[in-house]
Formats: structure tokens, sequence, C-alpha cells
């Protein structure tokens, strides 16, 4: 592996568990849209085992030349070029009928949160689904006692951040025209959460 490449040990640990996820809810998929790719590695890791996808990374400028490295790397002919996209900036002309996310909802404000989910409805077609991976809290409570010292973590970085509540983000998404199919356990107390546009 290039050393020169951003790595996140994390995304070694929970890629098989999500693509076991993203093989039944993006069966019938054809272009994903991968809000916050991070490094790239869960980009090169689904596109090569789901290679009916096109999978379009996207995430904020500082981050594009690693998710460029990786996918250089791995020379997939389903992985375009890596979009700038801030989830409060301007989105994709493009449509697309799927999207992901990996821990990002806790690390936006819960204002990126709701223009996030606002601004799907723009670059989703009709039935598309959405599956989102990550820590969440369940009536206001903490699934275990390593998330809420994650929680406090982030707020100690960033106060805007933090585990979100389930109730609120599924609020959020039926606001928006989304109806939960999915809510996942995954290793390390996380979750994959899935909707599909109604």
């Amino acid at each position: 592996m290039n050393s020169d490449k951003p790595y996140a040990p994390a995304c070694d640990r929970n890629r098989d568990a999500i693509l076991d996820v993203l093989r039944i809810r993006f069966a019938g998929s054809r272009k994903v849209l991968e809000i916050g790719s991070g490094t790239g590695q869960h980009a090169v890791h689904f596109a090569a085992a789901l290679p009916h996808l096109s999978w379009q990374t996207s995430d904020r400028a500082d981050s594009l030349p690693g998710i460029r490295q990786w996918l250089a790397g791995a020379s997939l002919p389903n992985t375009p070029s890596p979009l700038e996209l801030d989830v409060n900036g301007p989105w994709p002309i493009e449509r697309f009928d799927a999207v992901f996310t990996a821990n990002t909802l806790h690390i936006m404000s819960w204002a990126s949160v709701r223009a996030f989910f606002r601004s799907l409805p723009q670059v989703l077609t009709p039935d598309a689904y959405l599956t989102v991976y990550g820590p969440f809290n369940y009536e206001g409570h903490f699934t275990s006692i390593s998330n809420a010292k994650f929680d406090a973590s982030l707020k100690s970085m960033n106060p805007e951040s933090g585990i979100r509540d389930f109730e609120a983000v599924d609020a959020l998404a039926a606001e928006c025209g989304f109806e939960l199919v999915a809510d996942e356990a995954m290793p390390a107390n996380n979750r994959c959460l899935s909707w599909q546009r109604r």
C-alpha cells in the first residue's frame, strides 16, 4: 500500500458488514452517490464487490486528493472522478438511484444534517434508496458506554457534533419523503439505516 495514501483502520473493520447490507439494498440500483467518502477506502471495496453499480464518490475539497489516490490504485471501471460536495453548498445536477454515507451524521452539525436530507430529493430518482451507517441513540439513550464516550469526545472537538437520535433522523427523513425500510445492527454498536424514497 502506498504509505502516502490516507488510511482509516475502521474502514477495514466495518466494510464487509456494510457490504452485506448494500448487496441487498442496492441490488436494483445502478448509480450510487457516496456522501463524505473520506479516504476512499469504502468506495473501492464496494465498487469492486458490486460491479453493477457506478460508485460516485464525493467529499469536501481537502479530502479529494486522497480519494483520487485510492481510485487510481484500484483502477476500477465503475468509479468516476470524485465530486467536490459540501452538504451545505451546491449539489450535483445528475440523478442517482441510491445514496450511501458512513460515519458522517455525527460529525456534521444538526443544521448540516437537515441540509443533507433536504437536498436528497433533488439528486435522487423516485424509489431511490438511502443507506446511512454509523452510531445512533434510541429514545434519547446511548446504546453502549463506548458510544457515550465517543459522543463526549466528538463534542469536546465540536459542540455542534454528536451521536444523533434515531427518532429525530427518521422524522427528518420522513419529512423529505423517505420511508424507513430497515434498521440493522452492525459491529461496534453501529447501525445501518435504510430508507426508500416514496
